[in-house]
């Protein structure tokens, strides 16, 4: 079994976007895909069909039901903050040992290939004390990087891989997801990054090419 931490360089740059194509391509190919996303914030009943846990599960192929978001989910705020900041507005704590416990519990539970997604870039806090960091170098999974194709994803794309590799955590790849209002060429952004960061694979994802996006999807599942 292999388990991939999915992680970011910020907020909204298409993690689940990914992380779902990843899990339909491995399913096409007749192999099995897992995946949970522990914490959610922005998260409402009256969402909850459109919600990155819903994407997750019908990439799955399991019903957009309440029970079933829960498994994949089961820390869900409605403010669309932090998780620090969104469990103290609601009244409540996120407990960091707990969410490692469920992280390994589902990793050692399940067959095939689990990704494991994170919330936010990677500096992101859970509580008080422990970052999104804190969590990936617990759990010392390889690591997917998404980032964006926004002006100024070149510098946070490299100080993310600065941080993961003075804490010791393999990248297994970096991919550049492409926004749709993208001011900056895709492939000018990939090869940029790539220079730095030499021989870390650094792939980029067309929003509008669906046969390239395959491809892409193919060279990851061949990598992980």
């Amino acid at each position: 079994m292999t388990a991939i931490f999915v992680t970011s360089t910020g907020t909204d740059i298409g993690k689940t976007f990914v992380t779902a194509g990843l899990i339909a391509h491995l399913r096409e190919s007749g192999r099995t895909a897992s995946a949970i996303k522990p914490v959610v914030t922005g998260f409402t009943p009256a969402t909850a069909a459109t919600s990155d846990p819903a994407v997750l599960l019908a990439a799955l192929g399991r019903p957009v039901a309440e029970v079933e978001i829960a498994k994949i989910s089961p820390w869900r705020f409605e403010t669309p903050l932090s998780p620090d900041l969104a469990a103290r507005r609601e009244g409540r704590t996120l407990d960091f040992a707990a969410l490692l416990e469920f992280s390994r519990k589902t990793r050692a539970s399940c067959s095939g290939t689990l990704f494991i997604e994170g919330v936010g870039g990677i500096m992101v806090p859970l509580d008080d004390c422990h970052t999104v960091l804190d969590w990936m170098v617990a759990l010392g999974l390889p690591l997917l990087v998404v980032a964006g194709s926004y002006l100024g994803t070149i510098s946070h794309t490299l100080s993310a891989v600065d941080v993961l590799t003075r804490r010791e955590l393999k990248v297994a790849a970096i991919v550049v997801n492409e926004g749709l209002h993208s001011t900056v060429p895709l492939d000018d952004m990939v090869g940029s990054i790539a220079r730095f960061v030499r021989p870390l694979p650094v792939l980029g994802l067309p929003r509008l090419a669906p046969a390239s996006g395959h491809s892409v999807f193919e060279r990851l599942t061949a990598m992980l």
